[in-house]
Order: C-alpha cells, then structure tokens, then sequence
C-alpha cells in the first residue's frame, strides 16, 4: 500500500454497514490471484449483490487514487479522508446505480467524490471561540429591546401626525407591502403621483423625528 497505510483504510471503510477491511484484508492475496484479472465494471456488479470481497478489492485499487483527488480540491488530509470515506460508503450502498454504459467506473466513482468535495467546500466554516463574542448580556436584551419599542412608538406617532394621503402612502407601501403601482391603484392615482406622496411623507418624517434618541 503506498499512500493509505491499512490501518487508515480499516478506518475509512470500516462502518456499520459496509464491510471492514478485515473482512478481505486476511484474504488480500487470494482476492488478488483470483480477482485481479476481473474489471472494476465486473467487480461493482458483484458489489450490488453484495459481494464483500469485490468491495475490498475496489477499494484497495481505488483508495490510494481516491484520496489524493480529495485532497488536491480540499488541501486538507483530514477532510480527504473523509471524502474517501463516504465515497465508498455510498459505493457499498448504492453500486446498482452504476450504469456500465454510460461511463467507466473509475469515471463515475471520481465524480462522485468530486462532488463530494465540492459540497463540503460549501459548507459554513466553523467559528473559531473567539469570533463568536462574549455571551449575550441579558440586561442589554432587554435595554435594546426597550429601546427598539420606542422607537416604533416614535415612528407610529409621526406617521399618524401626517396628513391623511401622506400617511395612507405611507401605510400601503411599507406597512401593506404593496407595490407602487397597487398602492397607486388603492388611493386611485397615478403612480407618479404616488411617489410624489412618498416623497413628502418620508421627508415630513424626516424632519420630525429629526434628532430624536439623542
């Protein structure tokens, strides 16, 4: 073995339901001498029947080459293995879904595992302990909390002091969620003319509120 040493392939495709390396390991030569001569094509058919002594000997071809892919898109030895790991799991699990027409095993198997690579690529990084901050202070929840109350009751006052058609504006396109043209419709203007109302109204608003919280 070059690569993976057999300890790291025990690791790698020994779960509980695909077969360890010690099931083929004991029987390596003679999977050699009687299987070596058959093709990964032959040898994956036998695997979607179950055969443990196919997957092993799949595995001891492709493993070493497996990783090294893995590990060229993640440059992480760690998450290669990983990588390896699942691809074969999914292999044992799933090696009727090899089409022999449509691609050559190795073909298949390494899209596979490229795949895999690229959805863990995907993946959130983890934050490290200090990006994550202190824990939240309770008492600033509720302050923040307070503060953001107050400051919905300041905007509700200000819009209800504008006139009628400003506030109706207002109210349609940001409380309603209507767009410009429905809240044209609604108030039977224009959609011009609409806008021209949003315009007054956030700079009344402006105005009003201006220096407020300080």
């Amino acid at each position: 073995m070059s690569m993976t040493s057999a300890l790291s392939k025990r690791r790698m495709v020994g779960t509980a339901t695909a077969p360890t390396v010690g099931v083929w390991a004991h029987d390596r030569q003679d999977v050699i001498l009687n299987d070596a001569g058959e093709t990964d094509e032959a040898l994956v058919a036998r695997v979607a029947a179950g055969d443990r002594r196919a997957y092993g000997l799949l595995v001891d071809r492709h493993l070493d080459r497996t990783v090294t892919i893995a590990h060229r898109i993640l440059n992480n030895q760690a998450d290669a293995e990983d990588v390896a790991q699942e691809a074969f799991l999914r292999l044992w699990r799933h090696a009727d879904r090899f089409d022999p027409g449509a691609a050559r095993f190795s073909t298949w198997f390494y899209r596979v595992t490229t795949n895999l690579c690229l959805d863990r690529t995907r993946r959130p990084p983890m934050a490290t302990l200090e990006a994550a901050g202190d824990p939240a202070d309770p008492a600033m929840d509720q302050e923040r909390s307070l503060a953001d109350r107050h400051t919905k009751a300041a905007v509700a006052a200000a819009v209800a002091d504008l006139p009628d058609r400003l506030r109706a504006a207002v109210t349609l396109t940001y409380d309603g969620g209507l767009s410009n043209a429905e809240a044209a419709k609604a108030l039977d203007v224009s959609v011009k003319a609409l806008e021209s109302l949003l315009v007054r109204a956030r700079r009344a608003l402006r105005e009003k509120l201006a220096g407020w919280g300080t």
